[in-house]
């Protein structure tokens, strides 16, 4: 958010030392509001405008703008009285009440008090009740959730590494981006890749880049995915995929702090921060020979778990409304109400997709259905009877699953999503929330064989 220039007959030096000085300020530690002795803004940096949501005139009472009509307002009464203070207040925002931590330093004591220096943050939600929250794009009432939240929050501050460890569809890329947001690297570049997604020869120019001519196609210099985020932050999705070859180079690019481009000699610099995900166990991949030791201690310096939805008591209901409400204000039907019956049917469900797959469900729902009222009809048949719907796709695909997956809702849902779409495993990913790549590591998990 930018503040309002003045005009140049306006901008007299002492001006421009003060915008001098708010520059050096946001840049040392964000938002931050300066203080007379009346009280008044007398400056606040561009970081304190956009977390307040609102340009600060100069002039204006720093209790109105902090504290507005509150009744308590124990940091405006602690000002007054000239003692410094730390303390949060609640401020209204587009979804619901925020809180913010303020943090007053007195100016000038050594010559009396002359003003104040007030240091402003987002205050983590907190995880000692059942209210729902919106961090960062993501709605939660879940106390396990909550306190992922705040953990996030304190290592953002840093650079150590975060590896976020959590199924498909629980919003890992969403975590990943809110520690970029919270870091000093906010104003950097925030690039994100899968690991997955891509064979390893392709994977490897993705992220160190390439020379040109070092191989069929490099027909010009790429910089590569480090090189793209240098000063911000790299997400590196699914790192537990990473062929060993391809981890020792990255564990070297994190040991010098440079990468050296396919068919390149010369190391190129990078200042990167990593934020890795994997939904699996990175311990077990060691044991298993699949990942290399030393680099999954550089990695998973700070670990960040994400519940799966059916941990999250009573998000179900929570973030279908919210999704709801998003399909309302762009789409051709307004529902106005979930039925009784597809709310027991939502909250019944194991929802092995998570979040992404509540998303999908209440989008076909939606397009299916008709008027105001979403009944459970509407639903997905794997929804609404995952076992009946794990029959139904047994007789068509004709694989017989082995003992243990027949019970495994997840193996029921993958059979349903393949018979719908035919044995085509690009529609079925999509309709189940998840990569093609993920699709097929389930499918060989769960011993389904494709049709």
């Amino acid at each position: 958010m930018k503040k309002p220039t003045k005009p140049a007959a306006e901008r007299t030096p002492a001006h421009e030392r003060l915008t001098l000085a708010l520059q050096a300020l946001d840049e040392l530690v964000g938002a931050a509001l300066v203080l007379d002795d009346k009280l008044a803004v007398r400056g606040a940096t561009v970081t304190a405008a956009a977390l307040l949501g609102e340009p600060i005139a100069d002039g204006t009472s720093a209790p109105k703008v902090l504290c507005g009509g509150a009744i308590d307002r124990p940091i405006a009464v602690a000002l007054a009285e000239g003692r410094a203070v730390t303390g949060l207040v609640t401020r209204p925002g587009p979804h619901g009440d925020r809180r913010l931590r303020v943090r007053a330093t007195p100016l000038g004591r050594a010559r009396g008090h002359e003003g104040w220096v007030l240091l402003l943050d987002e205050e983590p939600p907190s995880a000692s009740d059942d209210a729902p929250v919106l961090f960062h794009g993501m709605w939660t009432r879940s106390a396990l959730l909550k306190r992922t939240f705040v953990v996030l929050s304190k290592a953002a501050q840093g650079e150590a590494s975060i590896l976020i460890r959590g199924e498909t569809g629980t919003g890992k890329e969403l975590v990943a981006a809110a520690v970029h947001a919270l870091s000093p690297r906010k104003r950097g570049p925030f690039r994100a890749i899968n690991c997955a997604a891509l064979p390893p020869n392709l994977l490897e120019s993705e992220l160190f880049g390439h020379v040109r001519g070092s191989f069929t196609g490099a027909v010009r210099d790429a910089p590569g995915i480090f090189k793209a985020a240098s000063g911000g932050t790299l997400f590196l999705d699914e790192v537990a995929e990473m062929p060993l070859d391809l981890q020792a180079k990255l564990l070297r690019v994190l040991e010098t702090k440079s990468v050296i481009p396919v068919g390149g000699r010369e190391a190129v610099p990078v200042d990167v921060r990593i934020v890795a995900a994997t939904h699996m166990g990175l311990r077990q991949a060691v044991q298993d020979g699949r990942f290399r030791a030393d680099l999954m201690y550089r990695l998973r310096v700070v670990p960040l778990y994400l519940p799966a939805l059916r941990e999250r008591t009573g998000d179900v209901m929570l973030l279908a409304e919210k999704f709801i409400d998003e399909l309302n204000a762009r789409g051709r039907r307004e529902v106005l109400r979930i039925a009784p019956s597809a709310r027991a049917a939502l909250e019944r469900y194991e929802w092995p997709g998570n979040v992404r797959e509540l998303r999908n469900v209440l989008e076909y729902a939606y397009v299916i259905g008709d008027g105001p009222l979403l009944v459970d009809f509407d639903l997905p048949p794997e929804v609404l009877d995952p076992a009946a719907a794990g029959d139904a796709a047994r007789v068509v695909i004709n694989v017989p699953p082995p003992p243990l997956a027949a019970d495994s809702p997840e193996t029921a849902r993958i059979r349903r999503a393949l018979e719908r779409s035919g044995g085509n495993r690009e529609r079925a990913a999509r309709a189940l929330g998840m990569s093609r790549v993920t699709l097929w590591r389930r499918m060989k998990e769960h011993g389904i064989a494709e049709s």
